[in-house]
């Protein structure tokens, strides 16, 4: 099951980035990070998923926001499988330095 977080965080992570490269924004970093809960009861599928965004460099705040929210509704295929069973939370933390 974690695998399935880790194809999670790959395919929005590649998607933010390819968008803030098309949108010209100078990020130097990106990590993203999922923490989960499942259902108690068989066969436990994921009920709540948190990803949390770092971006790093002097980006918009907006750019990336916008790239996170087109990951999550339009490009990213696992993100899409996993919405019908989890509710999907989103935070960004950019850092400059």
């Amino acid at each position: 099951m974690e695998l399935v977080l880790v194809g999670l965080c790959g395919c929005t992570g590649y998607d933010v980035a390819s968008i803030l490269r098309k949108k010209r924004e100078p990020f130097t970093s990106l990590e993203v990070r999922a923490e989960a809960e499942r259902a108690p009861e068989p066969p436990q599928v994921y009920t709540a998923i948190k990803l949390l965004y770092r971006v790093g460099g002097k980006v918009s705040r907006k750019a990336v926001e916008d790239a996170v929210r087109l990951s999550e509704e339009k490009y990213c295929s696992v993100s899409a499988m996993l919405q019908k069973t989890a509710k999907i939370s989103t935070e960004i933390e950019i850092h400059e330095g």
